[in-house]
């Protein structure tokens, strides 16, 4: 499949960029590592008239530890070099293990934490061909008013399917956000809508330049189980992040999160609260994992089974507790 025509804008500054999308607000795209887009663009999901190629801005890359513990990541820092930097692999190792899983070398070469961040929700139903979302009457989320995986409902439910997020959710990260008026912070939470059409708060002429992680959560044991197809290169079908601290074989402090079965990565407060405080063993990791699994609302948005996702995230939630636990 071809690429429909576009002028390729290539910006030397955030600054730059930021004029880029003020300029052409409402028919642009922005391509940071391109694994993502170009393949959309190829299904004609997306045929902007301009394409901004942030990979010229180089304040945009890094990994850059802070005095006080807390570390900044720039949003075009290659998924590689997440997986492969030493600082990040001892003090947040969740996030390390998570990117590890992204699709292949490869792909993680070119791929962004950043991109990985504003990742577009997927549906058995939207990636697909123009000739083959034309032969459905296509969909709420493209071009269409009817939600195939839930009939007549009014909400997309197009799953959010990164990797990273759950980690960094976990890690209680923020983001930092440029606008022509200036930057602001959220925590990455309030990032994400829960809407699989309108999945993330970004408004036209914004962009994600920095991840911030708070020295606080540097420390935690951490571990990221996926499911997917194939063992690599796949999208996550259902994912599970896991970070918790012990002290005296207890549980001092839990966080738990999931990916690819909601249209939003979430944070399982609920289960992480269950941990804390505790002795973790095959009868706590089993608790907390049905309350993971409850928390999960897959649908028909790919080829497995909602009720094997569902039965996915409570292994996974079992098995990774118990491997946090045992580290």
């Amino acid at each position: 499949m071809s690429l429909s025509p576009f002028r390729l804008l290539r910006p030397r500054s955030t600054e730059e960029a930021i004029a880029f999308l003020a300029a052409h607000s409402g028919n642009i795209r922005v391509l940071a590592g391109g694994t993502d887009l170009i393949p959309s663009m190829r299904q004609k999901l997306f045929e902007p008239e301009y394409v901004l190629d942030l990979r010229g801005i180089t304040q945009m890359r890094g990994i850059r530890p802070q005095s006080d513990g807390a570390v900044e990541i720039g949003a075009l820092t290659t998924l590689s070099a997440i997986e492969k930097s030493p600082y990040l692999r001892q003090h947040f190792p969740v996030l390390t293990e998570a990117a590890a899983t992204v699709a292949s070398p490869v792909l993680r070469n070119m791929g962004t934490i950043g991109g990985n961040i504003c990742l577009d929700t997927r549906c058995l139903w939207y990636n697909q061909s123009l000739t083959w979302r034309k032969g459905c009457g296509f969909c709420i989320k493209k071009d269409g008013d009817l939600c195939h995986v839930a009939p007549g409902g009014t909400k997309c439910w197009a799953a959010f399917s990164g990797d990273t997020p759950p980690a960094l959710l976990c890690l209680n990260a923020a983001i930092e956000i440029a606008a022509p008026n200036g930057t602001r912070r959220i925590s990455l939470h309030e990032f994400y809508t829960g809407d699989g059409e309108n999945y993330r708060r970004l408004l036209p002429g914004e962009l994600v330049t920095r991840i911030l992680l708070p020295a606080e959560a540097a420390g935690f044991r951490g571990v990221y189980r996926k499911l997917r197809v194939r063992g690599s290169i796949d999208y996550p079908l259902a994912g599970v992040a896991v970070v918790l601290k012990r002290s005296n074989g207890h549980v001092e402090d839990a966080r738990i999160a999931m990916t690819a079965v909601n249209p939003a990565p979430l944070l399982v407060s609920r289960a992480g609260e269950m941990l804390i405080g505790k002795v973790v063993d095959e009868a706590l990791a089993e608790t907390v994992a049905d309350i993971a699994a409850r928390t999960a609302k897959p649908l028909t948005t790919s080829a497995l089974t909602p009720e094997y996702r569902r039965e996915m995230i409570r292994i996974f939630t079992k098995r990774a507790v118990l491997a946090a636990a045992a580290n």
